[in-house]
């Protein structure tokens, strides 16, 4: 299944809104420039609230967050948890790209990470950075009003939209289920134009429908393949049985390694409890979105990056099947989520682009 060969937002409430400019997070306190320095590479810490212009941010649409005339910055364009954040010359980087969600993160889609508050420490003069986002109180912040980035009405894809792309669907495949597994990955269809956001939705669903029949599969149908997704190369093993790593979910999760780096993304014991993905929806879409984010398979970029950095629709096909479709190798693959995709496009109201083989 799909990983077998690889050894390797959203939310439906309102955002809360600054009506004067500020963005206040933990304890009351406000993202403030240190020292109001204008510098490249000035710190953004944690503040007492003071009214002053260091504290001033505007969100002009653009997706950038700016004060005192300059961009709030990913220093040297780091994706790793911990890197810090700073005032930087606005460049139209990645560094420097925000989406605003309406469960109130600010999220650089770059990295697919959260503003966060250093230590969830409130003290005045702590430093800002960005970490997984992991829901806490340290991740939280109202944002000045504006557009860049915000998906005030959720998911780019509807309820109806998606019944209308997967009319056969197994029940376990729940809509509600993939909008409660978004925060993992908040940068996922919430980033660039609205119409890059639905072609990412739309290439993803596009794959998850070839890789499970349309939303039919939960599980790998092959059950003599059941017994070697076991590495038994690896120091943890197979703890929950040699057996127990077969193809699940709607990317067809598989192998131990793979049950095990996709669980420790997700704060989730999938290697002892690998079950959970054939049980639990918002759980199976949790492991579909962990590939698509930060995997790349046989590819050279994740499918999160292909579609939000204009590579285009084949790119992801290349990062999830690649080594097996591409290139001349399964045409008739490739063509079934080629068409998977141009219809779901169309359901979007959106172009499908370019680049759509590989």
């Amino acid at each position: 299944m799909l990983l077998a060969a690889a050894l390797s937002a959203l939310f439906t409430v309102s955002p809360a809104r600054a009506a004067d400019g500020r963005i206040t997070g933990l304890a009351g306190k406000c993202v403030d420039v240190a020292g109001a320095n204008t510098a490249n590479g000035t710190a953004v810490q944690l503040y007492d609230c003071n009214g002053t212009s260091a504290q001033t941010w505007s969100n002009p649409g653009d997706g950038t967050l700016r004060a005192l005339g300059k961009c709030l910055d990913v220093t040297s364009g780091g994706t790793a948890d911990g890197t810090t954040v700073q005032l930087y010359d606005c460049n139209g980087s990645a560094a420097q790209k925000w989406a605003v969600s309406s469960a109130n993160d600010i999220v650089n889609p770059q990295a697919n990470k959260c503003l966060d508050v250093t230590g969830n420490n409130s003290a005045n003069g702590t430093r800002l950075q960005i970490w997984t986002c992991s829901g806490g109180a340290n991740q939280k912040w109202s944002a000045p009003a504006s557009g860049g980035g915000t998906t005030p009405s959720g998911f780019v894809v509807s309820e109806a939209q998606f019944n209308q792309m997967f009319p056969s669907r197994n029940g376990f495949y729940t809509y509600s289920g993939l909008t409660a597994a978004l925060s993992a990955y908040p940068g996922f269809a919430n980033t660039g134009s609205d119409t890059v956001k639905k072609q990412e939705a739309a290439a993803f669903l596009a794959n998850v429908s070839h890789e499970t029949g349309g939303l039919v599969y939960v599980v790998e149908q092959n059950t003599a393949n059941y017994p070697t997704y076991c590495d038994w190369s690896q120091s943890y093993g197979c703890p929950a049985g040699q057996a127990a790593y077969y193809g699940r979910g709607p990317i067809q999760l598989s192998w131990n390694f793979n049950y095990k780096a996709a669980g420790d993304a997700l704060g989730i014991d999938l290697l002892n409890n690998p079950w959970l993905v054939q049980n639990d929806s918002a759980v199976a879409w949790k492991t579909g979105l962990w590939y698509w984010n930060t995997q790349s398979g046989p590819g050279t970029m994740t499918p999160h990056n292909a579609m939000v950095n204009g590579a285009g629709f084949g790119q992801t096909i290349r990062s999830i099947n690649g080594s097996l479709e591409c290139d001349g190798r399964n045409p008739a693959q490739v063509q079934s989520r080629v068409d998977a995709y141009n219809r779901f496009t169309s359901i979007l109201g959106v172009s499908p682009g370019s680049n759509l083989y590989c």
